[in-house]
């Protein structure tokens, strides 16, 4: 999470949006710093902000989860700078990698699973992430997909004048460049139940040549039901160590 008290922004570091560019960004060249954690939530800043630092403008970014699952794919595989190897970055040690995050990075490496296989086992619920929090907070969303384009449009609300296109920073290795070359007829369906309402809340499109993109009425269901259990689970647990935090992380961890 970034502040500027100059400018009176801040922004929600969403993970796998660009937020690592754009927090060194803004860091670098537009008055801002860290405050709390970089991928703290809205909730926990309104706990320590006084009233004019509420007034600020939020912004966060968003990325197509099609995408997403591609590139997490990817980090597992390559390691993503030696993330799911080093010591330092469980979380037992103080880190941010999970038992989940483990079990994932070792049946990559343990089977050499390619992305269908690893899609199949691992994304079985409805896909949601920390951008529900708080989406009402936002004055605006920067979409990965338009991250330059976005981000100027970011500066141009503040009115301050950018000094460079967005530098490019912690971009996974080892992928081809269209994501969606990766699913296979075979998890088509199953991408429809887990993404679907998601993709629906938040306006991204399926490709028509997938055939019925329609999303199953069952996952609607699930993702509407499963919501407050995840909003929970970031507000509360999301840190914790006791068994309900940990019950809590797998059922999110599940299906992102």
């Amino acid at each position: 999470m970034i502040i500027s008290h100059k400018h009176k922004y801040l922004f929600v570091a969403i993970p796998h949006t660009g937020s690592t560019a754009i927090s060194r960004e803004l860091c670098e060249n537009y008055a801002g710093v860290p405050i709390l954690r970089k991928h703290a939530d809205y909730h926990e800043f309104l706990e320590i902000a006084n009233a004019e630092e509420k007034t600020y403008f939020v912004f966060a970014g968003i990325r197509n989860p099609l995408d997403e699952a591609v590139s997490l794919y990817f980090k597992y595989k390559t390691t993503h700078r030696e993330t799911y190897t080093n010591p330092k970055r469980l979380k037992k040690n103080g880190g941010h990698v999970t038992d989940v995050h483990l079990r994932k990075f070792n049946f990559i490496k343990n089977t050499n699973a390619d992305f269908p296989t690893y899609f199949k086992k691992f994304y079985t619920l409805p896909y949601n992430n920390l951008i529900s929090l708080s989406r009402k907070e936002f004055g605006f969303v920067i979409r990965f997909e338009n991250l330059q384009d976005d981000f100027s449009q970011v500066l141009r609300l503040l009115r301050i004048e950018q000094k460079r296109p967005l530098p490019v920073v912690n971009k996974t290795t080892e992928r081809r460049r269209d994501f969606l070359s990766y699913y296979t007829p075979e998890i088509y369906e199953q991408a429809r139940r887990v993404f679907g309402p998601f993709m629906r809340e938040w306006e991204y499109d399926f490709p028509p040549e997938w055939g019925d993109n329609a999303i199953p009425w069952s996952s609607q269901i699930q993702f509407y039901v499963l919501d407050p259990c995840k909003r929970f689970h970031w507000r509360h647990l999301k840190w914790g160590s006791s068994f309900y935090a940990r019950a809590f992380r797998r059922l999110w961890d599940g299906s992102s």
